[in-house]
């Protein structure tokens, strides 16, 4: 059964495309559902604002070698988040 709690615990887990079916699939089945409305809005601004930033530091991530490296992705890490 889809419903804001498992929605809301897939946004925290991460799964935000999972999260964000659901709460689209709760806004057609109640228009009102102002919770849905707010992450669908929440998620859809994340999605495009970092759209392909994920696949490229992703990679990046898993060649790491170096502490270096590490040190580099952790600060884009801190300037992605501020």
């Amino acid at each position: 059964m889809k419903t804001l709690t498992l929605a809301s615990i897939y946004e925290l887990q991460g799964l935000k495309n999972e999260a964000l079916e659901i709460y689209k699939e709760l806004l057609m089945a109640n228009p009102d559902n102002k919770e849905a409305k707010i992450a669908i809005k929440r998620l859809s601004g994340i999605r495009k604002k970092y759209l392909g930033v994920d696949e490229e530091m992703k990679k990046f991530f898993l060649n790491m070698n170096s502490e270096v490296e590490f040190l580099e992705f952790e600060r884009w890490l801190v300037k992605l988040w501020n």
